[in-house]
Order: C-alpha cells, then structure tokens, then sequence
C-alpha cells in the first residue's frame, strides 16, 4: 500500500467529501466556516501526491524580549539574595530600635534587577545618596535613604518623638550628616554580617551627595540589582535602597548559587567556638539543689504535721543524693558538713539514661500511692 498513490482527480474529490461531511455535522445555527482557499488544497494535494501528510503550521509562543532590561543574573542567585537580605532586613531593625531607643520595623520590599539609569530617575531629589566600595570587590555600591524617613529618625535622635512626621526638601546639613552616618554605619554593620557566609566585606563610605544624577558608577545600560526595604518608625515610613551592580559580584556568582548563603545551616562546632561559649557563660549563676527524698502523703496528714514528726520514704539513707541544676538532674552526691555548714560531696556523673529512669519510677511510685 505505501508504493500506491492517489490521483488528482481522486484527491479533489477526498477533499469535498470531507467538507461536505463537516458541513453536515454542523448545527444549523452555527456560520460555516469558509472554504480553504485553493492555494493551500494545491499544496496539500501536493503533499499527498507525494507519498506524505499535509504540511501543517504548529502555533509558536512568542515572548517578548526587552533589551533595555536584559536579565543576567540567575533566578537561583535572586533568590539567594532574597533570602539573605531577609534576615539582614530583621536585623537591622532591631540594631535600629536599640540606637533609637523606640520600635523601629525593617522589612525587605523586593529584589529586582534593572538598569542603572532606571534606578537613578526613580528616586527623588534631593535624597540622602551614600557612594560604597565594597572591598575586596570591584567597583562601587550605592545606599539611599529617603528623606521621608530619614528626617524623622534625625529628629529622634535629637530628642524629638517618633511619631513626627517629616515633609522636608531640602539637602542635609553638615550636622546632620554626621547623624547621618552612624544610621548608616548600623547598615553596613549588619550588611557585613549577613554576607559574612558569601564573602568577607568591609565597607568604605567615599561621599554623600543630594543628587544622584551626579553619581556614575557604570554605564546607564548596565544591569543592577536593586534591594529596597520599607523602614517604619511611628506615622514616619519611607524606602532604604541597596544598589548592587552586578559586575560588582559577578565573580562570586558561584557562591551565591550553591547553598554557601545559608546562614542558619547547621555546622559542626569547633574548639575555637566552644571556648568562646564557655568564656561568655563561665560567669553565669546557676541554681544547684539537692534531692534528698521524695515522697507522697494524704492532704489530712499534711495538716496534722508538727515538728519532730517523722515522714518515712523508700530512699535508702545510704543511696547517693541527685544533685540538680536548673532543675536537671546531674550529679550524685554523698551528704555531709563542710566549716560547719551543710554541705554536699560530688561522687559522680549522673547518667541522661539513668536520669530518665529515676524519673519514671518516681513518677510511677507517685500514681501508685494516688490509685491506694
């Protein structure tokens, strides 16, 4: 059957068959589509001519592609970077609250990649535009504060309330640019710590201006990553915007891929950091007591006790003695008098496992003496 081939003629005819039966399937108050024009039967005459199947176009999506906007950085890297400027974003709120001395929220808005000319003409004049360079990185960073939020954390910390709120245009005055500085000296303090587990960063801060048209750190077509969080203070809210080029980071891609970003992974402890927990709790106190006996008696002997009655239990007066710590049983010990003071002797390490199964029997001698 495939050496065999149809005719002209018997094409023709196949195909106004077909389009007579479709017309008959069709409900009368349906419009009958139009007839295919005679180019395309010729071509799919053609087709079946020729041994194969009617040529048929497949329906392609087409997505539209801006060139202003190239997207060059990876979707795993954005959401690396999201997640590590969340929990700077906490961070940096709560460092804000302490030096204010009043609640201030910090909460990450997006993170978007755009160009830098886009970032410039979306802020407002005049702002508070602090030029970073990041070393060891290459290149430089850009940090703006709104004024809208920015002058009433000036005036918080001149003594004024929280709930102020400030409409000022004007550029910063050299008195409140050194106030100015230690807000963004907490900034970069806690920005260095969330990036600790990406890449050691130190901060230099090289100038501040007003204008941020005045500022070119690439060219107007080169690709940013803009960090924008939402700083709340009382009424007073404004924007905090983290300017990041990305041929600023682009050799340390790789880092941000994998999961070297993670800051709450868990890592095995080492010497160097138990000798610093041990330092910073070495001077804590501690509750210690000692178990001497446990027992169970009715409400109405409770009532009835006078000194030098006599409570028996079912410890033995030679068993060693629990000796707790906050409550959690570690030691045993052997008791006795010390300078004239009563006193305890440490005889050994309390098992977990044993600790465990003082407490169950304990606790199953207590239900007994309830059920009697």
């Amino acid at each position: 059957m495939s050496d065999e081939s149809l005719s002209r003629n018997e094409v023709e005819e196949l195909l106004r068959s077909m389009d007579s039966g479709e017309n008959k399937k069709k409900p009368s108050a349906e419009k009958p589509k139009p007839a295919p024009a005679a180019s395309d039967l010729e071509s799919q005459a053609e087709a079946l001519l020729a041994g194969g199947k009617p040529a048929s176009t497949p329906r392609q999506r087409v997505i539209a592609y801006d060139f202003k906007r190239p997207e060059r950085v990876g979707k795993e890297q954005m959401r690396a970077l999201q997640s590590l400027h969340e929990g700077f974003a906490r961070n940096f709120g709560a460092s804000l609250s302490a030096l204010l001395r009043t609640i201030v929220e910090s909460k990450l808005i997006s993170v978007d990649q755009l160009t830098y000319s886009e970032f410039v003409y979306s802020l407002e004049i005049p702002t508070c535009f602090n030029l970073l360079r990041p070393a060891p990185l290459e290149g430089n960073w850009i940090l703006d504060f709104s004024p809208s939020i920015l002058y009433p954390i000036i005036d918080r910390m001149l003594g004024g309330s929280a709930t102020g709120d400030s409409a000022l245009k004007r550029p910063l005055s050299e008195i409140e640019l050194r106030l100015t500085s230690r807000i963004t000296n907490t900034f970069l303090m806690e920005l260095c710590t969330a990036w600790s587990n990406t890449v050691k960063l130190n901060f230099e801060l090289e100038r501040v201006e007003s204008n941020p048209q005045l500022v070119q750190i690439v060219p107007p077509n080169e690709v940013v990553i803009l960090v924008s969080f939402e700083l709340m203070m009382g009424k007073s809210r404004g924007m905090v915007n983290l300017c990041i080029p990305f041929n600023t980071i682009e050799r340390i891609g790789s880092k941000l891929s994998n999961n070297s970003w993670i800051g709450y992974a868990s890592s095995k402890s080492d010497t160097g950091t138990e000798a610093q927990i041990q330092s910073m709790l070495g001077e804590s106190r501690v509750e210690l007591t000692v178990n001497l006996a446990n027992s169970t008696i009715r409400a109405v002997d409770l009532l009835h006790l006078q000194v030098g009655d006599i409570v028996t239990t079912e410890k033995d007066a030679q068993s060693p003695l629990e000796i707790e710590v906050a409550g959690v049983g570690k030691f045993d010990g052997k008791p006795g008098a010390f300078k004239g003071r009563k006193a305890v002797e440490v005889s050994g390490t309390l098992e977990k496992t044993e600790a465990v199964s003082r407490e169950g029997a304990l606790g199953n001698s207590a239900v007994e003496n309830l059920e009697k």
